[in-house]
């Protein structure tokens, strides 16, 4: 299994941007796909962004699509999640994860088994 730890959350207004960090314990470039995720206070923990191997696919959720940018950084073992135009509703916490041999959508849909980081709060508030 893969150690996962994200950063960078934090309080930010609506219209900000924030980038969030995942740091693993392994090279992400070894066949795994990595997303990330949310979970809101009575909802639902749902896929926002994931990305295959090398990068070469990417997923995004409806809600984030255009705002959000999701990148790999495998000489580092990082992946990343650009934040931009921020909105109230995106206020949750956020997980990356990771799974082998796993497709992005079947990572963001959660359809397979994946390893979860701990997770970090971002608050988009005035």
């Amino acid at each position: 299994q893969v150690h996962l730890v994200e950063s960078g959350g934090g309080l930010v207004q609506p219209g900000g941007s924030l980038r969030l960090s995942c740091s693993g314990s392994r090279s992400t470039s070894d066949y795994y796909a990595v997303g990330w995720f949310r979970q809101a206070p009575g909802k639902e923990r749902e896929g926002v962004s994931c990305i295959s191997t090398a990068g070469a696919y990417t997923y995004y959720a409806e809600s984030v699509k255009g705002r959000f940018t999701i990148s790999r950084d495998d000489a580092n073992n990082m992946v990343y999640l650009q934040m931009r135009g921020l909105k109230s509703e995106d206020t949750a916490v956020y997980y990356c994860a990771t799974g082998r041999f796993v497709g992005v959508q079947d990572l963001c849909q959660m359809r397979r088994r994946a390893t979860w980081g701990q997770g970090t709060q971002v608050t988009v508030s005035s």
